[in-house]
């Protein structure tokens, strides 16, 4: 039995997200599960590192598979891209030892969000950005940053309700890059929580406009409440990097 590992990119617009959902034909998962059978000739379920929401987009995800198909990975990539929609794309295969688990064995992630900052939104940006109108105050979220960087309960920064699961996540880096109207953010950490990038990145934008004082931030960690976040902002300026081993 052969343990196969992918990297995929997709662009989630069309999507409900990537876990496949009953005999859904509008996940990531479920397109990809789809061609796999197809190929082998035999009902193929994959492992994601994680579940993206709809909308959501990806450069990096990572899969795994098991099989007993003899065909070259070669042949496999080729086969892959040329059935799969164009707005998902396998980028590499490699054969991985059968312990391999893309979910269980993930060190940690690597996400962007991308926000439009301008009162005049972006025909091309659309999809793939959050238009803000709203002027921001960079130096401000940057020190807000500081304060969600390192180890912390992230509970109150995410959707989940009590759970028995801990909720204490590590981010190792939160950054901001302007150019232009595109306002880039990077989040590296050893994992994240239901919707935690979107409502840190809600977080920092109500900050950024002065809707939400800097403080809030150490009062949502004592506190743990969610509505004494920012908003969830939309999916779409949200894209999977990267994720580690």
């Amino acid at each position: 039995m052969r343990n196969i590992k992918l990297t995929i990119e997709y662009d989630g617009t069309r999507y409900l997200g990537w876990q496949r959902l009953g005999d859904s034909d509008k996940t990531i998962q479920g397109k990809i599960e789809n061609i796999l059978t197809q190929m082998t000739r035999s009902k193929v379920e994959i492992v994601g590192s994680g579940r993206t929401d709809a909308g959501t987009h990806a450069k990096g995800q990572i899969a795994n598979f098991k099989t007993d198909s003899k065909m070259a990975l070669s042949e496999m990539i080729e086969f892959l891209n040329r059935y799969l929609p164009q707005d998902i794309v396998v980028k590499k295969l490699e054969e991985v030892p059968e312990r391999f688990h893309a979910r269980y064995n993930a060190k940690g992630k690597k996400y962007s969000y991308y926000i439009w900052n301008n009162m005049i939104p972006s025909a091309f940006e659309r999809n793939y950005s959050f238009h803000y109108a709203e002027e921001l105050d960079l130096e401000l979220m940057n020190e807000a940053c500081s304060k969600l960087t390192g180890t912390h309960d992230f509970i109150g920064f995410s959707s989940l309700k009590k759970t028995k699961k801990s909720t204490t996540r590590t981010i190792n880096e939160l950054s901001i890059q302007k150019d232009g109207n595109l306002i880039h953010f990077t989040f590296v950490g050893d994992g994240f929580l239901h919707k935690m990038v979107r409502i840190l990145m809600g977080t920092l934008l109500e900050i950024g406009a002065g809707t939400l004082q800097l403080a809030a931030i150490d009062e949502v960690f004592e506190s743990k409440i969610r509505s004494e976040a920012g908003i969830t902002v939309p999916a779409q300026g949200l894209f999977l990097d990267e994720v580690y081993y």
